[in-house]
């Protein structure tokens, strides 16, 4: 099976619009990160390693999609409502990265941004070829988020984090915004921001986007069997939230988180 077409990154040394150059990454690995060690630096570079890993497991586990002995998902199903849901949050993810990297010059932040659309924007390619593979519609009538609400495969009801049994308190409403996912004013926030303060409200915003897609794979994994999809969960929560610790420093060495808008 061929994954739906996404954007590839550029050759080396010769970066899309805005990229970050091999110069400039040479220079910063250079001068150490922005707060004198080198603790930035070593974390991008095994972030780097990951996603070379998740990519390969992904691409392989998708390329043997037609080939395993699961059922197809029907259109209502937990794998169906989270290929449509997953998509629109990752992006999401994508534009919140190109809009920082047009907003400030740490080559870190730019660094990360890039690896986030490239990274999410492919995934997003290949939630949406799962569907062509299953021959189901890219939208559906039901609202946003239906599947989390279904039972888990032990008849659990609700949303359950990556068990059997329902969190209390944690039972979702067909029709609630998706975890983490930023609200048109705080897109407005970030899109008005510009340096350092462009960079907190970024990695504010990028932080609570991540938990809120691990969040949904480990939502997805109580619901479904499919090797693919789990796979898939896996990769995710693995990556994400390495990216999540990563983010976190650097937050901490811009001063902290900021208030968000509404």
């Amino acid at each position: 099976m061929t994954p739906a077409s996404t954007p590839g990154a550029p050759a080396t040394g010769e970066p899309a619009d805005g990229g970050v150059t091999d110069e400039e990454l040479a220079a910063w690995e250079a001068q150490g990160s922005p707060d004198g060690s080198s603790r930035t630096r070593i974390v991008i570079a095994a972030m780097a390693v990951i996603a070379i890993m998740v990519a390969a497991a992904i691409g392989f586990s998708v390329g043997r999609l037609s080939t395993l002995a699961d059922p197809t998902p029907t259109t209502t199903s937990a794998e169906a409502g989270f290929s449509r849901d997953m998509q629109v949050h990752h992006n999401q993810g994508v534009e919140l990265a190109m809009i920082i990297r047009d907003r400030t010059d740490a080559v870190d932040v730019r660094t990360l941004a890039y690896d986030i659309a490239t990274t999410q924007a492919q995934q997003s390619g290949q939630l949406y070829d799962w569907l062509v593979q299953w021959n189901l519609p890219q939208g559906s009538r039901q609202p946003d988020m239906t599947w989390m609400t279904l039972p888990t495969l032990t008849g659990a009801s609700g949303h359950a984090h990556g068990g059997d049994t329902a969190t209390p308190g944690s039972t979702h409403t067909p029709g609630d915004p998706m975890p983490g996912l930023a609200t048109p004013a705080q897109i407005d926030q970030l899109t008005a921001a510009s340096g350092l303060q462009a960079e907190r409200v970024f990695l504010t915003l990028m932080i609570a986007h991540h938990q809120g897609a691990v969040e949904m794979a480990e939502a997805l994994q109580p619901r479904t069997t499919n090797a693919t999809a789990l796979a898939f969960t896996r990769a995710v929560i693995a990556s994400q939230q390495a990216e999540i610790e990563l983010m976190t420093r650097m937050l901490d060495d811009r001063g902290g988180p900021v208030d968000l808008a509404g």
